[in-house]
């Protein structure tokens, strides 16, 4: 079935349903990043295999909404199918909102399932349709409807994370919940994001793509704790964990019916970021309802000293798996055949290598000459470009272990590139090494920073369409809220940044149609010196991968640059050098010179 035969069939159910126009976002019944198989109804309706977007359908138009990460790629893959792009945040582009305005008509009605679309969005499409004098459906699943071979929802095993990998047992994080539900005065926690569940119950599962978390409901009482979730997933060792601190397990879909029940004067904490639409309206008019974040973001942000040592030797092994990866890619380009493809499963190959890899932490990115300009590329078989060399290759991988998951990206000449390439390069690795060498007094968060790597390229006029850097989740979500580096707040502005949280620094240059660059390494949080001043801060560095000085202009580098890539250089053959073979550690000693 084409994609303009997909549109059409759900035309027909918005039209049997007296529906003007359908909502499909990206995203599950807990709103996680990436999603499962079952869930890309999104994708299915528009060919767009981006991972951030929205589509809209009236009886005439189809659109896509999609950020700055995705532009070029969608236009490549919406090509032909009628669905128009709309990029968001550009001058002129209508909003979602604003679209909803001008095409909603008067007594119209706008449909979505209330499942995959979050509070926050689900009151502002009320307000739009209060306004047109019409009505909002949020129970009916048209994509599904039409959808007549969707896989399965994941059943895959759970397993439990031992003390030795959290830091924390399950019964002490669930103490600090509780206080923080105290505070705010409340009776019950109603918990649907499932990172969150995670951390909280020391528990991984297999239920969504590249993050080991399992599908599941939770509600947090003062005593025990209700867990809505398939019984079939969970070990005896994990049934045991549970009945220790009280947690009893329900049915996933129980969780309506359970919030239906909360009676009169009862007080739910909810945060309204992570809490679908649907599971809110399913509480009773009578119960009061608390709005906070929830607590549980902050305290996994914060990684405890086990966290971040395992996190240490997670980036060893890393490191080593990509250092063999890029002294391989160095020795047979040009010489063997070798794709996008192939060259990012020989890296998989390496990572696989390493004792307690896991698997991979988010769908990987290996794109060669122009591809590396769309931000998130995706080679498929059609687009799987020959590596040869002149040209460059830019790969953002990631691997889960069970000391923790990583991110890192990498860009690599393949023989000799242009001038412009080079330039651009430097400036990259410039502001990568300027950021991470950042030292900051406490109180700071990535917004007051992020303009620090930004400056190198604003002063040649040029801009990258992309945040600077995101939080890092411990063996979970590779994009971990709250914290991040932006020079533009988003709806909730960022918190301060602590000890031992973990933030990317991966700042990048992007030519459309000639070449894409990005350098990123994972930064740890750090105490510095405390003084009358105040307690001051800085980055640890826990990715050691060289940066690639076929592609460095050493003379566009100040003299502090030059030191600074020179310490890092210094500090990768000195941690990831004892791990190689002779050769490649050879290899590496000319690739960590001193420039």
């Amino acid at each position: 079935m084409k994609i303009s035969e997909r549109i059409d069939a759900l035309r027909r159910e918005m039209l049997r349903e007296g529906i003007d126009i359908y909502l499909v976002p990206t995203a599950d019944y807990h709103h996680s990043e990436y999603v499962g198989e079952y869930f890309k109804a999104r994708q299915f309706l528009t060919g767009f295999t981006g991972s951030a977007g929205t589509a809209l359908f009236t009886a005439e138009k189809a659109g896509l909404w999609t950020d700055g990460r995705y532009f070029i790629q969608a236009e490549k893959e919406l090509k032909g199918t009628g669905v128009v792009l709309y990029k968001m945040g550009e001058p002129g582009v209508d909003t979602i909102e604003e679209f909803l305005e001008k095409e909603l008509p008067e007594g119209g009605t706008l449909g979505f399932d209330g499942r995959t679309v979050g509070l926050g969005e689900g009151r502002k499409y009320e307000k739009i349709v209060r306004k047109k004098n019409g009505r909002l459906i949020c129970q009916h699943d048209l994509a599904g409807c039409v959808w007549k071979d969707r896989p399965p929802i994941s059943r895959e095993k759970a397993f439990l994370l031992d003390t030795r990998w959290s830091g924390e047992s399950t019964a002490s994080k669930l103490a600090r919940v509780r206080e923080k539900i105290a505070e705010e005065h409340a009776d019950v926690q109603v918990l649907s994001s499932l990172d969150d569940i995670a951390w909280m119950l020391n528990i991984r599962g297999n239920d969504v793509a590249y993050c080991p978390l399992v599908l599941a409901y939770a509600l947090i009482y003062k005593e025990r704790v209700e867990l809505f979730a398939d019984r079939e997933k969970f070990s005896d060792e994990i049934m045991d964990s549970f009945r220790e601190n009280r947690v009893a397990v329900r049915p996933y879909d129980g969780i309506y019916e359970a919030v239906r029940g909360f009676g009169e004067g009862d007080r739910v904490l909810l945060d309204p970021e992570s809490t679908s639409y649907a599971l809110y309206s399913n509480i009773p008019a009578g119960a009061e309802i608390v709005e906070a974040q929830n607590p549980q973001i902050l305290m996994k942000s914060r990684k405890n000293d086990t966290e971040a040592d395992n996190l240490r030797k997670a980036h060893l092994k890393d490191g080593t798996a990509h250092t063999r990866f890029m002294y391989w890619l160095k020795k047979n380009a040009g010489k063997i055949p070798m794709t996008e493809r192939s060259a990012a499963a020989k890296l998989e190959e390496f990572r696989a290598q390493q004792e307690g890899y896991l698997g991979a932490s988010f769908e990987h990115i290996s794109a060669f000459g122009e591809h590396g300009a769309i931000v998130h590329y995706s080679a498929s078989p059609e687009t799987d470009a020959e590596l040869q060399e002149g040209k460059l290759l830019l790969t953002d991988t990631g691997g889960h272990y069970w000391e923790g998951s990583t991110d890192i990206t990498r860009t690599v000449a393949l023989g000799s590139v242009s001038r412009e390439e080079k330039e651009h390069f430097t400036i990259v690795a410039r502001a990568m090494l300027r950021l991470a060498n950042t030292v900051f007094l406490h109180g700071c968060t990535g917004a007051n920073l992020d303009c620090i790597a930004r400056e190198v390229f604003w002063k040649e006029r040029l801009n990258f369409n992309h945040g600077t850097g995101h939080g890092v989740g411990y063996l979970m979500n590779i994009h971990e809220a709250p914290i991040n580096f932006r020079w533009r707040e988003g709806r909730t502005p960022a918190p301060v940044l602590e000890k031992n949280m973990v933030i990317t620094d991966e700042p990048g240059v992007y030519i459309e149609d000639s070449h894409g660059i990005r350098l990123e390494n994972e930064l740890l949080v750090q105490e510095d010196e405390k003084n009358q001043y105040g307690q001051f801060m800085h980055f640890e560095i826990l990715t050691f991968v060289p940066i690639d000085l076929d592609a460095v202009l050493p003379e566009l580098m100040s003299v502090e640059e030059r030191a600074m890539l020179n310490a890092y250089h210094a500090k990768v053959y000195e941690l990831i050098g004892p791990r190689l073979p002779e050769e490649e550690r050879k290899w590496l000693r000319e690739y960590t010179r001193p420039v």
